[in-house]
């Protein structure tokens, strides 16, 4: 199957992210064709800084292979160093509704947050989703929680070219953990993870030892001692318990069990150990890269080459489908 999603440049990269979409990444790279972009036409619809644009994505770069992809099973590009990405979202916008767009919960969320920015592209944001996506023939898109309401809309709008213009890109699957797909900050287990808040609410890929350690034992649990999973009644240690499981391989039972005498205080210390010895290896390829930009670079442009075959052979359908060649 070919696989393909993305992740925007700006901000830090966390555990949400990781363990909602990067982790799966990893594990699919080993069986499928996978696609992973830098979506930095994406970050251009909300206020950013242009000279701060191209660190930013050399950092993302950095952060894909560190947290395990590796660019010899998977192609990892720049989405704007492919301009079918944009060819296809302009087309694309001519078969959606609007009503469909305005419909989108994040364009609503974020609608209210940058009223001083209300730009079209935040609008027209899902459609060059829906290109990034379809323009790959992708069959899996895996994701985090928060962007599946973006793919059953490329689902939608693939099937309403297909049925204009005849069948021509594939119906995108998403693919969503059962546990794990929406990481809720550690500030407040009612709300999602996010870069966008304060640094005490996230752990990012990178901290380091004592920023993860100082980070949990700060973390809000819950009233009562017991360590047990119930999101409802108890969503911090349910949080943390989610956590803990995925960065541990160890089923959520397991760790139930592990702590059933013990306390808060225990099992935080421990979830520490096990998020500092995970995220270690992360850390330490990504001091080595670092040092190595123009060796990442060089991925960039391989990946990007890789990209733009697959990219212009479905482009070259979609112009012939409708009447432009």
């Amino acid at each position: 199957m070919r696989v393909f999603s993305g992740v925007q440049p700006t901000g830090t990269i966390h555990i949400g992210n990781y363990l909602g979409a990067i982790k799966q990444w990893v594990e699919l790279q080993e069986k499928n064709e996978c696609v992973f972009c830098i979506v930095d036409l994406h970050a251009l619809t909300v206020p950013y800084d242009p000279l701060k644009m191209r660190d930013l994505v050399l950092e993302k770069a950095i952060a894909y292979i560190a947290a395990g992809i590796d660019p010899e099973k998977s192609i990892i590009f720049i989405q704007s160093q492919v301009k079918e990405h944009a060819e296809l979202a302009w087309l694309l916008n001519c078969v959606t509704p609007v009503g469909d767009l305005t419909r989108m919960t994040q364009y609503k969320e974020k609608a209210k947050k940058f009223k001083q920015n209300l730009n079209a592209g935040l609008l027209n944001y899902p459609i060059l989703m829906a290109a990034d996506i379809l323009l790959y023939q992708t069959d899996m898109v895996p994701v985090g929680e928060d962007q599946k309401q973006h793919v059953e809309l490329a689902r939608t709008i693939a099937r309403k070219f297909n049925q204009r213009f005849g069948e021509t890109f594939k119906i995108p699957e998403v693919k969503v953990r059962k546990i794990g797909a929406k990481i809720m900050s550690l500030r407040n287990p009612a709300k999602k993870m996010s870069k966008s808040d304060e640094p005490e609410s996230y752990i990012s890929l990178f901290d380091e030892p004592e920023e993860i350690k100082k980070k949990i034992m700060s973390s809000v649990t819950d009233t009562g001692k017991t360590i047990k999973y119930n999101p409802s009644k108890k969503p911090g240690i349910s949080n943390l318990l989610t956590i803990y499981s995925l960065l541990s391989d160890k089923s959520i039972e397991e760790i139930e069990a592990k702590f059933k005498n013990k306390g808060y205080a225990d099992f935080k210390k421990s979830l520490a150990e096990t998020v500092v010895n995970a995220l270690e290896p992360f850390r330490r390829k990504r001091k080595e890269l670092l040092s190595r930009e123009v060796y990442v670079r060089e991925i960039m442009s391989q990946g990007c080459r890789r990209a733009q075959v697959i990219a212009q052979t479905t482009m070259q359908d979609v112009r012939k489908k409708m009447g432009l060649i």
